[in-house]
């Protein structure tokens, strides 16, 4: 009993801490306000033709905007992502908080960040009804591209990669099959989508790298292993970071920049992502 109560009494400071100290969601102290890190992963492929060998891919997801993400951050954004000095920009979804957001004040933000390949997009769960609409007007006079179980082709000669984007990833009754698997598996295929959790739903062969939002790396977490808040079905298995499915496929899970159901972040820093492809070498 004395230990339950221990217990107990930890995770009360725990949160109250949470609440008391909202600082805490850009703990590493960023020089880009309004994003805790640029989180870099190095990815190696023998899929991975020789020309983008060193190929560029800024990842943002989860603006929410405006939650704790507001127009005071949007500068801040924006010199994050030009700091990645990116060949292409994917966007991973929720745009518009829960109480609302310009979001054409937002993507005339995002159009700021110019990338060799432009900037590529898929939907979130936040973009239902109103935000729906908004959401694909902002992205149309921005000229973002908008992938919904569409496949668009990165060409550097005559050499290419695939980049894929799942339209509405909770409806799997109406969206639970891959466009990847009309792909070939000696194609490197980048598989943008909401949440995690479609690439454990869903067979995603010929998926050399998924990316993904949603979980929000929990918003607080501790040792990115426990968090009271569950994004994903399958609880902290795809919380953040890099992870694999069942089937070995590898997706990295961002952060994110906002915030949902509370405006609160404790030891999970906001995010810009930065991907950078390598030409594994076979042996």
């Amino acid at each position: 009993m004395r230990m339950r109560k221990e217990i107990l009494f930890f995770f009360s400071v725990l949160f109250a801490v949470a609440f008391l100290l909202p600082s805490c969601a850009t703990a590493s102290f960023s020089k880009y306000k309004g994003v805790g890190r640029i989180k870099q992963y190095d990815f190696y492929s023998e899929q991975v033709p020789d020309s983008f060998d060193g190929f560029r891919i800024a990842f943002a997801t989860d603006f929410h905007y405006e939650s704790r993400f507001t127009a005071k951050r949007l500068p801040g954004v924006v010199r994050a992502l030009h700091a990645t000095d990116a060949d292409v920009l994917l966007l991973g979804g929720d745009y518009r908080g829960r109480n609302g957001g310009n979001v054409d004040e937002l993507f005339a933000a995002l159009r700021q960040v110019h990338t060799r390949y432009g900037t590529y997009a898929v939907m979130g769960n936040h973009e239902r009804g109103e935000a729906d609409t908004l959401v694909r007007r902002a992205m149309a006079h921005t000229g973002v591209r908008l992938l919904e179980h569409e496949v668009d082709t990165l060409w550097k000669g005559n050499e290419y990669i695939l980049v894929c984007g799942i339209r509405n990833p909770f409806d799997l009754k109406r969206n639970g099959v891959s466009p990847t698997l009309a792909l070939s598996p000696d194609d490197f295929v980048v598989m943008l989508v909401h949440t995690p959790d479609y690439v454990e739903d869903v067979d995603v062969s010929n998926t050399d790298l998924a990316l993904a939002g949603h979980t929000h790396g929990g918003q607080v977490s501790l040792f990115r292993r426990w968090t009271p808040a569950h994004f994903s079905k399958y609880g902290n298995r795809f919380l953040t970071g890099l992870r694999y499915s069942s089937r070995g496929i590898p997706v990295i899970i961002s952060n994110g920049l906002g915030t949902s159901r509370k405006d609160v972040r404790l030891f999970t820093p906001s995010e810009v992502v930065l991907i950078v492809l390598h030409k594994k070498k076979s042996e």
